[in-house]
């Protein structure tokens, strides 16, 4: 899995159905203020819902799921926003597919070639990386690497991406488990994504999506 991310994920860009260009936003000055928040009970988030060869973004049963039903490719939903400096959270767990998977939050979403990512995999990997140019690069590592603090199979894990500044952090259940710096993407939209290495089919769900100001 580790090679794979690298060999195949770096080099292919899978264009999204839920590609848009967000709206500006302005986000409250207090540290801690609420700028976003959707627990997916209704349908009025903003959310991209679509469907298609390459798989389903929609709500399902109180959550937002994405099914990836290609090999090698990444779908993703934004909220249509666009934020500076920000906190990401939300729960997120496999429903279905291969344990060998990624999925997690996006930050400065600027357009389908330029974004950065938190991913992690139902075995226990994660990794932190941008989109700039279209050119997809791991931040701080080389490739995906495990971590305790990632929950493996179908439990859910909360996950947190904290983009401020030319400082991105990411967590696992409370966890701090990568800090790495970049400054090429200032502000942008933020969103869900998931992916598939070899094997398609790959089923998650997402829950609780928070946006705070740092």
């Amino acid at each position: 899995m580790l090679r794979r991310f690298l060999s195949i994920s770096l080099t292919l860009l899978a264009l999204s159905l839920a590609a848009c260009v967000p709206a500006a936003s302005p986000a409250p000055a207090e540290p801690g203020a609420l700028l976003f928040a959707d627990d997916f009970t209704g349908v009025s988030g903003g959310w991209m819902v679509a469907a298609g060869p390459a798989g389903e973004l929609n709500y399902y049963q109180g959550t937002f799921r994405i099914v990836v039903d290609y090999p090698a490719y990444d779908l993703w939903s934004l909220t249509g926003h666009s934020f500076g400096d920000v906190h990401v959270e939300a729960d997120a767990g496999r429903l279905g597919g291969p344990q060998e998977n990624r999925f997690g939050l996006v930050c400065r979403f600027r357009d389908p070639g330029d974004f950065y990512f938190f991913v992690i995999s139902s075995d226990g990997y994660y990794a932190v990386g941008k989109v700039s140019g279209g050119v997809r690069t791991l931040l701080g590592q080389e490739m995906m690497e495990y971590s305790p603090a990632i929950v493996s199979g179908v439990l859910p894990n909360h996950l947190r991406f904290d983009c401020v500044g030319d400082t991105l952090t990411a967590y696992a259940n409370s966890r701090p488990i990568a800090q790495v710096r970049d400054g090429d993407h200032l502000a942008g939209d933020v969103g869900l994504l998931a992916g598939t290495f070899d094997q398609p089919g790959v089923e998650i769900i997402f829950d609780n999506f928070i946006v705070t100001n740092p």
